[in-house]
């Protein structure tokens, strides 16, 4: 099979430090190579791959700040589009703009729905819903006015995170530092429960770190390590006590409560969006409501198995699962696609 891998130009594929989104493009683009499919990726010029790198710019627009990143979005899209005839289908995961090139084309998409940025795109994807077959990567993520082909969860190499049976004494908070992830609501849980907190993540929102974060992390029992890489974050994810994931919002997937977990470590975090579908509360991890049921939580952590974590990792969202849906699903969208 002939396939084209659409990944954002915001980051690196795979990225440096944060990107999910090329993070799981990387991670679909490896696992079809390695099934023996016939890959070309559209990513950034520096992107690493073992499938065909096609690039229509040297670096991601978030690593260049000459560039337009419209502009760049632009010539990257149709880059692929035009080259379409060359693939027996295309996956997308650059959200709802390659949608509007789906009834120009004769190759059939299949698009990764990563999340909703806002409402306002949903007219979008409604246009197109016939038109392109639309993945899930969480039930609770799914838009009620739009036609799913599957929900298939993001998968990881196991391989590429050790198992850690002991744990140091710390709990962590991975992930972008933004108010709807609960930053502030991590270092409450800390401090009442006595462990250091050491903070790892792109700051998204400025103004939010500045005015409700700096202030509290002092080197000691708040720390905070910037935005680190997968060999920091293995260790990090690894030795923690617990992750900590208090989020304000109805979150899609959550990459790092995955990661947390294949390296044996348990995840507290609030009972929104995705969570349920990833968290065996009580197994794995547990399920609150506020922080002051997280502080309990944190109390309940020698109740969990690590063992537990990384099994129930293993066995719903390896990377082999993911790829194998995948393929799965790119065989019925290809047989649909000749009925038209």
């Amino acid at each position: 099979m002939k396939i084209a891998v659409l990944s954002p130009v915001a980051w690196r594929t795979p990225p440096e430090s944060y990107g999910p989104w090329e993070q799981i493009a990387s991670n679909v683009t490896e696992g079809l190579v390695k099934k023996g499919h016939e890959v070309s990726l559209f990513a950034s010029g520096n992107s690493i791959t073992s499938a065909k790198l096609k690039s229509a710019c040297k670096l991601p627009y978030e690593s260049d700040p000459s560039c337009d990143p419209k502009v760049l979005e632009c010539l990257h899209i149709s880059h692929l589009m035009e080259n379409a005839d060359d693939f027996d289908i295309i996956h997308n995961h650059f959200d709802f703009l390659p949608l509007t090139y789906s009834r120009l084309i004769k190759t059939p998409m299949i698009t990764t729905i990563h999340g909703f940025s806002t409402s306002r795109i949903i007219p979008v994807y409604k246009k197109y819903d016939a038109s392109v077959a639309y993945i899930a990567i969480s039930n609770s993520n799914k838009h009620k006015d739009l036609t799913y082909l599957a929900t298939i969860y993001h998968g990881v190499d196991p391989a590429l995170f050790t198992f850690r049976k002991s744990k140091d004494d710390y709990l962590l908070y991975f992930g972008r530092i933004h108010p709807e992830k609960g930053l502030h609501a991590a270092i409450e849980i800390a401090k009442e429960t006595g462990y250091t907190l050491k903070i790892a993540g792109l700051i998204q929102d400025t103004e939010y770190y500045n005015k409700e974060i700096a202030h509290k992390i002092n080197g000691m029992d708040v720390q905070y390590l910037g935005n680190v890489g997968s060999e920091a974050r293995d260790n990090l994810l690894g030795g923690a006590k617990a992750l900590l994931h208090p989020i304000y919002f109805e979150e899609p997937f959550g990459l790092s409560v995955l990661e947390a977990m294949m390296c044996g470590t348990p995840v507290i975090a609030f009972k929104r969006g995705s969570m349920p579908e990833l968290i065996k509360d009580g197994s794995t991890g547990f399920l609150v409501q506020d922080v002051d049921s997280a502080i309990k939580a944190v109390h309940k952590l020698e109740e969990i198995d690590p063992l537990h974590c990384r099994q129930h990792a293993e066995r719903n969202f390896s990377l082999e699962k993911m790829i194998c849906s995948y393929i799965d699903a790119y065989e019925q969208v290809i047989e649909n696609f000749k009925g038209f």
